[in-house]
């Protein structure tokens, strides 16, 4: 999603439970705070997310000849998972799915360490 900043990510969550089991709506993340010391502090630090379909590599002249209804083939096949990042570092890969017109992405594996 290239407008992060505009995404009401309480809107998006509807209340469900993060990955580690913490419930983020609503002011859920209290309990984090609880059982990780005091993170209140971190809760309004901005990250850049990033979800990455796929890859692939263009010259100048393939991207000026793009238009309107223009195919570009990427690097992965329909139905496979794609590339979550958080501030350049891949952190998950999920699904692509539509919420009341509008895309979202669900979480369908968390990537620890430095895979």
């Amino acid at each position: 999603m290239s407008d992060t900043e505009n995404m009401d990510w309480q809107e998006l969550d509807q209340g469900d439970a993060t990955p580690d089991g913490a419930d983020t709506a609503q002011g859920g993340g209290a309990d984090v705070a609880e059982g990780g010391g005091d993170l209140e502090a971190v809760f309004d630090v901005p990250v850049k997310v990033s979800a990455v379909l796929g890859i692939t590599n263009l010259t100048v002249s393939q991207l000026l000849k793009l238009g309107s209804g223009s195919i570009v083939e990427l690097d992965r096949k329909v139905g496979e998972a794609i590339d979550i990042y958080v501030n350049n570092r891949l952190v998950a890969r999920g699904e692509v799915v539509l919420l009341e017109e509008k895309l979202g992405i669900t979480m369908t594996e968390i990537i620890k360490g430095n895979e």
